[in-house]
């Protein structure tokens, strides 16, 4: 299944020159579908999420009404400038309270990221049947692993692969629109405030990617 999935994916893009003068964008905010999957072909998550790209806050919630079986659900929310998130249960009402360590998420081109290439994605032959990207690259040293990003003209992403000698994912991002639909996703839910952080173990690292691990 890896290998159809990769030739799939590949078929579709028809590489052009590199340019080195290109700067990393950043994101606007966003709302819309973000699905995971291991790329021996199995999903970990597919749900909703809300970008804020000014205040470097992320929510996403797997699982609801996901058409796909994925291996578990969550909810959290991340505050990349705090270095702070939440597992979020609702249901409950409970969470926990975490240090973030990484602030790496598929939803935003890192700041050290290379310009690879620019891609079009379907047919370059047919007018409106195809779709201009931009590739950025990058290492990941805590994971001796590295990531690659495809990135509309107007810096939204619509694709990451990471690549670690542990495990490798392709994130997949869709029905992206560029609003916050519901701020409150985005707070501290009553029950969360005033919650303590957890003490992390010696040796862990947390980030959003490690949620998925």
């Amino acid at each position: 299944m890896y290998a159809a999935f990769t030739l799939f994916f590949f078929m579709c893009l028809t590489a052009s020159s590199h340019a080195d003068h290109h700067q990393p964008c950043h994101s606007p905010n966003m709302t819309g579908i973000l699905s995971v999957m291991s790329l021996k072909g199995e999903m970990k998550a597919y749900g909703a999420f809300t970008y804020d790209s000014m205040g470097k806050k992320l929510r996403f919630r797997s699982n609801e009404s996901s058409p796909t079986n994925a291996s578990h659900s969550m909810d959290l929310l991340m505050f990349f400038e705090e270095g702070i998130f939440y597992e979020i249960e609702s249901k409950n009402q409970s969470c926990v309270k975490k240090t973030l360590h990484c602030s790496m998420h598929p939803l935003d081109i890192p700041d050290d990221a290379t310009f690879s290439s620019n891609v079009h994605s379907g047919s370059a032959s047919i007018e409106g049947e195809g779709l201009q990207l931009n590739v950025w690259t990058g290492s990941m040293p805590d994971k001796k692993g590295h990531y690659s990003m495809y990135v509309t003209k107007g810096c939204l992403p619509t694709s990451t692969f990471y690549f670690t000698e542990s495990t490798s994912f392709f994130f997949s991002i869709m029905e992206i629109e560029n609003e916050i639909k519901d701020p409150d996703l985005l707070a501290v839910p009553h029950f969360c405030v005033g919650q303590p952080v957890e003490e992390t173990p010696e040796g862990t690292v947390n980030s959003f990617l490690n949620e998925f691990v």
